[in-house]
């Protein structure tokens, strides 16, 4: 077992390292400019491209209608992300990718690889089956998985487990989907259009039913398999080179067959695509949502344990392990700041157990031999954003301590308790004798159990 890093001794302000130069092509504004630039032409091409098959007021019928689930499931994932949340612009960037790069990189890929399968098999029917079953998910989930990967290489201090992993990939694929479904319901409007029909029976209607209310989570409960394999990989140690190069591809593997048994169901009948949703979406939906929330409850585990060191060295005060490691107190000293001090404390205090946070899980690596050889940098830096904000933190963490902690239960004394009625506190005429129920002194509770004093009456002559 690896050897623990040394405990910090005393809470004195860290020195910060020197910046090292950087070439201009390794400079943040360039490198921020470059990407932004990137996503800003995907955007406006697959713009074009959407609004010329759709048409312009299909396509506001579509965009209208696919936006209606994305703040629900930006909200689903900011959620599960609340123990250690990661930047927005991370998410930022992940949405967007998904729904600018991924999406146009999916329409270009998809429809060659279509068109070439017709031309070369001269059977259309065939190559739209071949090219939703099998070229659809390869393409799609690769395209998506570029935004985990990108992530994970360049933003490697945000990426530590498998909630971030999780959260990325579903905030990049609810992007996938939403570019998607402007298409699917603007070209459903516009078959609507052509045909001149209307009302619940429409191909808009139907389309929506589909896409919108039974199957908002499908691309996301795809990429999420593919989060999940590079957040495993983010837990291993530099060691485990195998674990660390298999499980991210093993993640993508499963994504692209889900989502093509997903896809194939069109074509197992009648009732195929019900019978796939129930028997299979549903069950992995559930499955998954129980896999990130007990990782999340595992998180604020790991918070409970690891910041008592730092408490015992004075960078902490002994209340804040237990409320950092509960969210419900979390909140209380979020609001409690709030209140008394306004909301540039409350961000503060959310600041604040953000890198208390980020600081558990990085000694909690460190103690399993999977800290990178900046550990004593990275301690150092957190323990100085802490340090910054104690006098604002403190007293709502403290506050919210209080209010969460639980009541201490105090046992009955094993000898007799004098009162008003006497030996034991028992009443006249209670039907007890010397020893009552379960072999017990009259009036005594059973061992361990929380009973309040008699109080003592010092003018009553003892027997």
């Amino acid at each position: 077992m690896a050897t623990p890093p040394p405990y910090p001794t005393h809470p004195s302000g860290p020195a910060g390292g020197r910046p090292r130069h950087a070439h201009w092509w390794q400079r943040r504004w360039v490198r921020y400019g470059a990407l932004s630039t990137l996503l800003a032409l995907s955007g406006l091409v697959i713009l074009a491209i959407v609004r010329e098959q759709t048409g312009t007021e299909g396509f506001l019928v579509g965009l209208g209608l696919a936006v209606l689930p994305v703040p629900l499931l930006i909200a689903a994932f900011r959620w599960l992300d609340r123990v250690e949340p990661g930047p927005w612009r991370n998410m930022l960037f992940a949405f967007a990718w998904g729904a600018c790069a991924a999406a146009l990189i999916a329409i270009v890929a998809n429809s060659f690889a279509t068109k070439w399968i017709a031309t070369a098999t001269a059977d259309p029917s065939s190559a739209d089956t071949l090219g939703a079953t099998v070229i659809a998910p390869i393409v799609e989930e690769s395209a998506k998985a570029a935004a985990v990967l990108l992530i994970f290489l360049f933003r490697r201090r945000d990426f530590t487990g498998i909630v971030d992993g999780v959260v990325i990939a579903g905030v990049t694929a609810t992007g996938f989907a939403f570019t998607e479904n402007i298409l699917y319901l603007g070209t459903a409007f516009g078959t609507d259009q052509l045909n001149g029909d209307g009302g619940i029976a429409s191909v808009t209607a139907a389309t929506f039913f589909v896409r919108i209310v039974m199957s908002p989570f499908a691309h996301p409960l795809f990429t999420v398999l593919t989060g999940i394999g590079f957040g495993i990989a983010a837990l291993s140690g530099d060691r485990q080179h195998l674990r660390r190069v298999l499980l991210p591809p093993s993640g993508l593997l499963l994504a692209m067959g889900m989502h093509a048994t997903w896809n194939g169901s069109s074509s197992f009948g009648e009732y195929g695509f019900f019978a796939v949703y129930a028997a299979f979406m549903l069950p992995a939906f559930g499955l998954l949502t129980w896999l990130v929330i007990w990782t999340r409850q595992r998180e604020l585990r790991t918070v409970r344990e690891e910041l008592p060191a730092y408490a015992a060295a004075g960078w902490l005060a002994p209340s804040e392990p237990f409320a950092l490691g509960s969210m419900r107190a979390r909140r209380l000293a979020r609001d409690h700041a709030r209140h008394h001090a306004g909301k540039a404390a409350a961000r503060a205090v959310a600041q604040y157990e953000a890198y208390a946070t980020s600081l558990a899980f990085l000694r909690h690596r460190g103690r399993r031999g999977r800290a990178g050889a900046d550990f004593v940098v990275r301690e150092q830096e957190l323990l100085h954003e802490l340090w910054r904000r104690r006098e604002v933190a403190r007293p709502a963490l403290d506050h919210a301590a209080r209010m969460t902690a639980r009541p201490v239960p105090v046992a009955a004394p094993p000898w007799p308790v004098y009162g008003a009625y006497g030996a034991y506190g028992q009443p006249p005429g209670s039907g007890h004798g010397v020893y009552g129920a379960q072999g017990q002194a009259p009036g005594q509770a059973p061992y361990g159990a929380a009973v309040p004093y008699p109080a003592y009456n010092p003018y009553r002559t003892q027997p």
